[in-house]
């Protein structure tokens, strides 16, 4: 009997032992594997933020894209057109556009239609925007930031009537960057404003995600000599002798 229960007391004991020993594996696993993610969350954040910024930067493309397509076919209003001198040196950049006011109307759904697509704010005479829709609610708000702002605007030295052809420019804003009265960035010179798809965070919020400078002919309107005349001009060159329908 004496036999037995020592036995019996020796197996108990060096269950307890093995138990406690796994407890102290375990911890130890725990440990290491803290420092292992520790050292790995940076990249794994980086990486993340990067993949979603260059969904952004994309979608805001396809955006730009599908607004001067828009323009071009004549489905979407061409946006203001300014006429500047000839020897105006940013005459066919789109530096000399202000960044859009920090207000914004997009909500109203009859204005939209309306207005094939434009927000009836910022009210300017020098630009429009223009609302795409990315969140798929119908309108696009300041605190969605699926939804993409085109900003808007054209030049053209010789006349302000868009059937004659211009330089179309686009900035693409994402909609929350208008959520508060902080003023919205642009390129200014040599100083590059528009966002990197490479970020480790929410990315530059107030800058164009994506900047495009495209020339527009507007199909069956447009003339030959409009077109060679508007180039001439923003070339600084003042024979347009050879410029003939």
């Amino acid at each position: 009997m004496q036999i037995m229960l020592k036995r019996q007391l020796k197996q108990l004991s060096t269950k307890n032992n093995s138990a406690g020993f796994t407890i102290i594996e375990s911890l130890v696993a725990v440990i290491v594997l803290g420092i292992l993610m520790t050292a790995i969350a940076p990249t794994i954040v980086l990486s993340t933020a990067t993949r979603v910024q260059s969904r952004r930067v994309e979608l805001a493309t396809l955006a730009a894209g599908a607004y001067i397509d828009g323009v071009i076919s004549g489905n979407i209003p061409a946006p203001p057109i300014s006429r500047v001198n000839e020897d105006d040196e940013d005459v066919l950049t789109n530096d000399r556009v202000e960044a859009p006011g920090t207000s914004l109307d997009c909500d109203d759904l009859d204005d939209l239609r309306d207005k094939k697509g434009y927000c009836s704010s910022p009210d300017e005479t020098s630009y429009k925007v223009y609302c795409v829709d990315g969140s798929g609610d119908g309108k696009c708000t300041e605190n969605e930031s699926k939804d993409m702002i085109v900003q808007a605007f054209g030049f053209n030295p010789q006349s302000t009537d868009a059937a004659e052809g211009y330089k179309l420019g686009v900035r693409v804003y994402r909609a929350d960057a208008f959520s508060d009265n902080e003023a919205l960035e642009k390129n200014a010179g040599e100083g590059k404003a528009t966002q990197s798809t490479f970020t480790g965070g929410l990315g530059k919020r107030k800058a164009p995600l994506v900047q495009i400078t495209t020339d527009v002919v507007v199909p069956g309107q447009t003339t030959f000599k409009n077109w060679c005349t508007r180039l001439k001009d923003s070339n600084n060159t003042n024979s347009n002798d050879d410029c003939i329908d």
